[in-house]
């Protein structure tokens, strides 16, 4: 019972989050994701390791939660933005498989294959967004956000793969 709870917690969550999701003001979502974004990619952003994102825009949505943002560097600086005319790649998924990738408890290679992970618009772009991602030293986050980002992984994890036994089964 308490298995079949967890399962729906995670398979059914991120809908229920929807609706709340989308009554946040922009300006608080930008706030988050520029904080979070800027924590995670910090030696990248000191080296200057996102010249290729100028004047290009990264487009990440979370299908499920019904949130997009679109992402681009200017003046040293990533640049979150709730509209964009022109995307130049567009990465997909659901908040679960995204925050699987996150925790590195999937490949994106294996979840693009999968039809889990959509990745359009210029490839060699989007490669050279996942090798930057790829290449985030976990070691040197803050511990905090590390540690919630491999509970919640571990929860969804142990969530997907709960299967219900059939009615008829015998049980002791």
């Amino acid at each position: 019972m308490l298995k079949q709870l967890h399962h729906s917690l995670v398979t059914k969550g991120p809908s229920f989050l929807r609706v709340p999701a989308q009554w946040v003001p922009f300006s608080v979502k930008q706030t988050v994701l520029l904080n979070a974004l800027s924590k995670v990619f910090h030696e990248a952003l000191e080296d200057g390791d996102f010249e290729f994102l100028e004047d290009r825009w990264l487009e990440v949505s979370v299908i499920d939660l019904g949130l997009t943002a679109y992402v681009s560097y200017a003046n040293d600086a990533l640049v979150v933005a709730q509209t964009c005319e022109q995307v130049d790649v567009c990465f997909s998924g659901t908040a679960n498989d995204l925050i699987l990738i996150a925790a590195r408890k999937e490949d994106p290679d294996t979840l693009f294959f999968q039809r889990r992970l959509a990745i359009s618009g210029d490839t060699e772009l989007g490669l050279e967004v996942k090798n930057l991602m790829d290449s985030v030293d976990w070691a040197a986050l803050p511990k905090p956000m590390t540690v919630m980002l491999e509970q919640l992984a571990q929860f969804i994890e142990a969530g997907m793969t709960y299967t219900a036994e059939p009615e008829h089964a015998y049980k002791n």
